[in-house]
């Protein structure tokens, strides 16, 4: 039986897509031994059989989106507390001497979604796209391939600043109460970082 392989595509198989418009090209090489190498954008070596295809990209997958923090019906009386947020102390700094919060951006994802963050420009992520086989179907080859996004980020105006802060201090408080327990201590740490930041400017008059 003739040996045969097959070279996985790269998991940035956004990027061929791109070379070529909407369309991806394969290449199915056979070289004189029999052997099989499935590529992209590249053509067979001289010697190979060749077959060449144009796939259609396939549109990218939603990003990923965690599931709300569970609901805890008030009635059950196994259910454990969440964990209490102890009220920061008062603020040392004198109101006329504060100063106003830092900037923060209003970020908008490429799927319609929108968060806060201290930060106008995020990190590219990879969402995960359908990958089809040669003949166009769903591949059930256990492959991956992603294309990079990057979330498109504005400044919050300054007369409405305050209450993106105290909004922000509202969900990474509940990041606390309700996230993984191995994180408790790290979102903790954020949530009195944030309450520092709405106490000691403008927006804890």
């Amino acid at each position: 039986m003739p040996h045969r392989r097959v070279l996985a595509c790269s998991a940035l198989l956004f990027a061929c897509g791109a070379a070529h418009g909407s369309g991806v090209v394969i290449y199915r090489c056979t070289d004189p031994f029999g052997a099989l190498t499935v590529q992209n954008d590249v053509p067979c070596p001289k010697g190979s059989k060749q077959q060449k295809q144009v796939i259609d990209a396939p549109p990218p997958m939603p990003a990923y989106r965690p599931p709300p923090p569970p609901v805890v019906p008030a009635s059950t009386p196994a259910a454990a507390p969440a964990a209490e947020a102890t009220p920061p102390p008062p603020s040392s700094i004198p109101d006329g001497e504060r100063l106003p919060p830092p900037v923060l951006y209003q970020c908008n994802t490429y799927d319609h979604d929108s968060y806060l963050s201290e930060d106008d420009t995020p990190e590219p992520r990879c969402v995960r796209m359908q990958t089809t086989d040669l003949s166009g179907m769903p591949d059930a080859s256990g492959g991956v391939a992603c294309q990079m996004v990057t979330d498109q980020c504005e400044r919050v105006a300054d007369g409405a600043a305050c209450d993106a802060w105290r909004k922000r201090l509202r969900e990474v408080e509940a990041g606390w109460k309700f996230g993984r327990a191995d994180e408790a201590d790290a979102n903790k740490a954020e949530y009195e970082r944030v309450a520092r930041i709405v106490r000691d400017s403008t927006c804890g008059k």
